[in-house]
C-alpha cells in the first residue's frame, strides 16, 4: 500500500512531465499571438494610412486657400513620418511582447530547463 506522500509526489512528478511535455510540443501557427504576415501588413497599412491622411489634409488645405501644392506636399511628407514613427512604435511593441514571451517560456520556476525547448 502506498502512503499518502507518495502518491502525492507522484502526481505532482506527473504534472510536471505533462507541463515538460506540452511546452516541448511545436505550436500550430494559428496558436501564435502575431503571424508574420500579419505583422507585415499591419505595419503597411499604418504608413498607408499616414500617407493618405496627410496627402487629404494637403489637398484640402490647398483647395481652401487656392495655392499651389505647397500643402499638399508638406502634409504628404508629414504623413509619412507619421507613418514611420507608428510602425516603429508597433514594430518596439511586437518585439517587447515575444521577449517577454520568450522569458516566460524560460522562466526557473516552470520546473523545466532550457535544454528541453532546444531538444537536448
Amino acid at each position: 500500500m502506498t502512503d499518502p506522500d507518495e502518491s502525492e509526489r507522484l502526481a505532482q512528478l506527473e504534472a510536471r512531465i505533462k507541463a515538460l511535455k506540452d511546452k516541448a510540443a511545436p505550436k500550430h501557427h494559428s496558436e501564435e499571438h502575431y503571424s508574420q504576415a500579419q505583422v507585415a501588413w499591419r505595419m503597411v497599412t499604418e504608413l498607408v494610412a499616414g500617407l493618405m491622411i496627410g496627402f487629404g489634409m494637403g489637398y484640402g488645405l490647398d483647395s481652401l486657400f487656392g495655392t499651389i501644392p505647397i500643402f499638399l506636399v508638406l502634409f504628404t511628407l508629414l504623413g509619412l513620418a507619421a507613418g514611420i514613427k507608428t510602425m516603429m512604435r508597433s514594430a518596439q511593441e511586437i518585439q517587447r511582447d515575444e521577449l517577454a514571451q520568450e522569458a516566460k517560456d524560460t522562466s526557473p520556476d516552470t520546473g523545466g530547463d532550457e535544454r528541453t525547448k532546444d531538444g537536448d
